[in-house]
């Protein structure tokens, strides 16, 4: 494969809401490419980057695809991502990677909340963006109003590029505004060019003036020259109307629109043509920013001459292969069996084989330049690490990835597979930074965490597919507490006859409640009753029995014991009968101690549309919370700031997804225990009993 500098080099994802086109507008671009030799179908599982078992399962992206492919005199990096909301992160990882963000948007459906979130991120992180108007052959479909649609949400920047021409409600031809030449497509995808005269301009459906002036008024914006121009009135050349979209793309300024047909071909020849002479080449982004080893900013300016720098955008696990990365190469040249820094952690890495990447298909390489993204197998970076020359370490930076909002209990289907499932899961998580897999401290269970319940179940799948162990999901145990309300006196005493010594231990305590997460011991015994060499002894049976309440066997905590007398037997009396007589004193004392459950309580923080603030209050007050404020934070958003039990949080990522249509999200924090409402203790001493029976 021949060396492409970054001047040749277009990187572009594939973004929008599910559903929306992308695959299929994807297959569509590398078969009219010729990278592909058919245009593979979702339907029959046969695309070039939905090819994991769970996407051709589920006919839906699961992951960040890279195709990567020539056209004409440019190399092509698409990366498809995934439009379920479940894989965010995905989405976030080929946003990164890429330098323009290609927006598909259903003519059927029109703008949803898919686009909104790939348009926001795209803007967030400062990367050029186009939008692409799918599904055009449809029966349903309706372009001018989808156009009308992005201009209303996205402003004055939306500039319409291809545009159908449509007569009785069918699309005659397909318009290039800025050649102002007019193409039909045989069945065979083919573009025949027809004369813009022949078209019946008097149409009431089809309006060219107003098109033709949208696009002079967006290109006039991108320079004095040109805008003085327009207020002269004269019409723009073909170049100045494609530099001026060009460059208004890389300044922020444009956001092109397309309309295409994955099925008929249609506009595709155009959309891949838009490529070559809009979208920014690699070396027309800003240069990237990273902190050095000695905490200074520098940029790492898109230029092959420049000292390696290179960020793991995507890790991808594989039980056979290995590690797979993906390697946005932002500064230098990169070739196999070098050798580098990993500038988070300072560990040399060497680098093996070099591919590039059509789908599952590798081509390996011997080099990279600036400005390329490829696959780099078995290092051991991570997502987010950036690989450096020893000459100049310096680290960039990955957006901050959504955090993990959705927790299941994970356990073992068959004996034996633990060891399995703990190496399975250390791999995927690696391989998507929104997923977490720990153990909860206080009930011992391992909680998988994720986006939602598709995400979940996605890693499940994976676990079983790569790494052969079986697991069951469950909603987590609630790691609850018990307490006492009140001082009490108890006594005590174990005494057992057999043949020989004894058993002898006799403890005469107190208990009050007292503010500690850990139970606190004390003496105040006078005149040697007890020894002090049983001292140990009673606090060890103590705290043997905090661990198991009298309640519900949870955790005891808040509780402060006095040891105040008792006897002892010169000869029958030990360790083991004084932490005996111990426990005794300690389950009556709390039984009379009026003890009480207490559950844990997290502060919320939730961001969603201001329509929405009535009905999350009206369900946060259902769910025993309690709203301490609301602010404004911009955008026509609002934060809510509660107090919530965990107990009734559990599904609330689902609801909030459902109620903001995926606008909202959410942060819990825990905050500290709260004693639980009398009416539900019934319930949750019955739950946990068949928890632990289970």
């Amino acid at each position: 494969m021949n060396q492409f500098h970054a001047d040749k080099i277009k990187n572009i994802a594939l973004t929008g809401h599910h559903s929306s086109g992308k695959t299929s507008l994807a297959e569509a671009l590398l078969f009219c490419a010729g990278a592909s030799d058919r245009n593979g179908r979702i339907a029959d599982g046969t695309t070039v980057c939905d090819f994991d078992p769970e996407e051709i399962r589920r006919k839906a992206s699961v992951s960040t695809a890279l195709a990567g492919f020539q056209y004409e005199d440019y190399w092509v990096n698409l990366l498809d991502t995934p439009g379920i909301l479940d894989f965010a992160g995905e989405e976030l990882s080929g946003i990164a990677a890429a330098d323009t963000v290609l927006i598909t948007v259903s003519a059927k459906s029109g703008v949803r909340v898919g686009t909104k979130k790939a348009y926001e991120s795209a803007k967030a992180l400062c990367k050029a963006t186009m939008f692409a108007v799918t599904k055009i052959d449809d029966k349903d479909a309706n372009f001018y109003n989808t156009l009308t649609e992005l201009k209303t949400v996205f402003g004055s920047t939306v500039c319409p590029v291809v545009v159908p021409v449509i007569r009785n409600a069918e699309i005659v031809s397909y318009l290039n505004l800025i050649e102002m030449k007019a193409y039909c497509y045989d069945k065979s995808g083919k573009a025949v060019e027809m004369e813009v005269s022949d078209l019946d301009m008097a149409e009431k459906e089809y309006r060219l003036d107003g098109l033709v002036a949208a696009i002079s008024e967006a290109v006039a914006e991108t320079d004095d020259a040109l805008m003085e121009k327009f207020f002269e009135g004269e019409a723009f050349t073909q170049k100045e109307l494609i530099d001026g979209i060009h460059n208004g793309m890389n300044k922020g300024l444009i956001t092109p629109v397309v309309c295409t047909s994955a099925l008929t071909m249609a506009g595709i020849d155009m959309l891949l043509k838009e490529f070559t002479l809009l979208v920014p080449s690699a070396d027309e982004v800003p240069p990237v920013q990273a902190v050095s080893g000695d905490e200074n900013l520098l940029e790492l300016a898109c230029d092959p001459e420049k000292p390696l720098a290179a960020l793991v955008c995507k890790t991808v696990a594989d039980a056979f292969v290995g590690k797979m990365s993906y390697l946005k190469i932002l500064s230098g040249k990169i070739r196999s069996d070098m050798t580098v820094i990993n500038a988070k952690t300072g560990a040399e890495e060497k680098i093996g084989k070099l591919y590039t990447l059509l789908g599952k298909k590798q081509t390996e390489i011997k080099s990279a330049e600036a400005g390329d993204i490829v696959a780099a197998v078995k290092i051991s970076a991570g997502t987010g690490d950036t690989l450096c020359s020893a000459n100049q370490v310096a680290s960039a930076e990955m957006p901050a990835f959504p955090h993990a909002c959705y927790s299941m209990a994970v356990r073992a289907k068959n004996q034996g597979d633990e060891s399995k499932i703990s190496t399975g899961m250390q791999r995927i998580v690696e391989e998507d930074p929104t997923l977490s897999y720990s153990q909860d401290v206080s009930t011992k269970e391992q909680i998988l965490s994720g986006l939602g319940e598709q995400h979940l179940e996605i890693a499940v799948s994976k676990l079983k597919s790569k790494f052969g162990a079986e697991v069951m999901l469950s909603v987590p145990q609630i790691a609850y507490r018990e307490t006492i309300r009140k001082k009490v006196e108890a006594e005590g005493k174990h005494k057992k006859q057999s043949g020989g010594h004894g058993q002898y231990g006799h403890v005469k305590m107190a208990f009050e409640p007292c503010v500690s997460d850990e139970l606190i011991f004390e003496e105040k015994v006078f005149g040697g009753s007890v020894p002090k060499n049983y001292f140990p002894a009673v606090e060890k049976g103590l705290q043997e029995c905090v661990k198991k309440g009298v309640l519900a066997g949870c955790p005891v905590v808040g509780v402060k014991a006095i040891l105040l007398d008792g006897s002892y037997h010169p000869v029958d009396s030990s360790e083991m009968a004084f932490k005996m007589a111990a426990s005794i004193a300690f389950k009556d004392g709390m039984r009379r101690a009026e003890p009480v459950m207490l559950e844990p309580i997290s502060t919320l923080s939730v961001t969603a549309p201001d329509e929405n603030t009535g009905d999350i209050m009206g369900e946060l007050n259902r769910r025993r919370g309690r709203v301490l404020g609301m602010q404004p934070v911009g955008k026509g958003n609002t934060e809510i700031t509660a107090e919530v039990p965990v107990r009734e949080m559990h599904d609330f990522a689902m609801y909030l997804r459902q109620v903001t249509r995926g606008l909202g999200s959410f942060t819990m924090t825990p905050l500290r225990y709260e004693p639980l409402p009398a009416n539900l203790l019934p319930e949750v001493i019955a739950a946990i009993s068949a928890q632990n029976e289970a």
